[in-house]
């Protein structure tokens, strides 16, 4: 599940004191554990390297002057939105400060293509004109843009639009008329560096991070969890043993000889 987004500089919320007159108990909810420091990352934003890579709350970083990205209002209109939360103004390391850049990546069924779904409920969407919204309810091939990487930078897409049917990209003009300087059209005939973008995501949706994460969870076992499976107790060199193999992929090996050594010595 989605959880809900947090950002640069946020307040955390103070609860409300209890009236000590008040004879009403205090309603308690259940609040979610924090992240761990096995998974610091599992909320920062990183660059999706691959298409398989883009899944879940991502940013879409335009190749404009002034760092920008794809941001919709509540009424569906879709415009070119100032980043603020940069490295020394490197786009490469975009995070959003506004809910409105967000838009959540998900893989269309049966294509390679994937649907953006921004903080109001509605999907982007791109029309025959090349102009985009974002009021469509549902998903059809106008929500539908086929990431194709750069040629020519590592890290990069080109968005198709119309799921890849139809031989036009995303791509930004800059313009002193348009909003912030910055139209987004999508009717880009050619790959070029104005159809280049950058797709900032959320590290634990990233599949490699995802599966280190996942590794490092199987690594972890207790002492107690290790005696159960061997059957008796064991000394501190035969857990750190246990462990170093489940780390290595020889786990099932090792539980067999130290089984059989515990036999040995039992009968010595």
């Amino acid at each position: 599940m989605v959880k809900p987004l947090s950002f640069k500089g946020d307040k955390p919320k103070k609860r409300k004191q209890r009236d000590p007159d008040s004879d009403k108990a205090p309603k308690t909810r259940k609040t979610e554990a924090p992240e761990t420091d096995d998974n610091p990352d599992g909320h920062s934003w990183v660059s999706a390297d691959a298409p398989t890579d883009i899944a879940g709350p991502v940013v879409l970083v335009l190749p404009s002057d002034q760092p920008t990205c794809i941001a919709s209002d509540a009424n569906g209109v879709v415009f070119a939105s100032v980043l603020e939360n940069l490295v020394e103004g490197d786009p490469g390391t975009a995070e959003p400060h506004d809910v409105r850049q967000v838009w959540v990546a998900t893989k269309v069924a049966g294509t390679e293509s994937f649907s953006f779904k921004g903080h109001h409920g509605k999907y982007l969407s791109c029309d025959n004109h090349g102009l985009f919204s974002a009021t469509a309810a549902a998903v059809s091939h106008y929500e539908s843009f086929l990431a194709i990487p750069s040629p020519d930078i590592p890290g990069t897409f080109s968005l198709q639009t119309r799921g890849g049917d139809a031989e036009s990209f995303l791509c930004v003009k800059e313009s002193a008329k348009a909003s912030g300087g910055v139209e987004i059209r999508g009717d880009a005939s050619t790959i070029s560096f104005e159809t280049t973008l950058r797709v900032r995501m959320q590290a634990r949706f990233k599949p490699k991070l995802k599966a280190n994460k996942e590794s490092k969870a199987y690594e972890k076992i207790s002492k107690k969890e290790l005696e159960e499976i061997v059957g008796r107790s064991l000394n501190e060199d035969e857990v750190r043993r246990l462990r170093r193999a489940r780390r290595e992929g020889n786990f099932h090996e090792e539980v067999l000889d130290v089984k059989v050594k515990g036999k040995h010595d039992k009968f010595a």
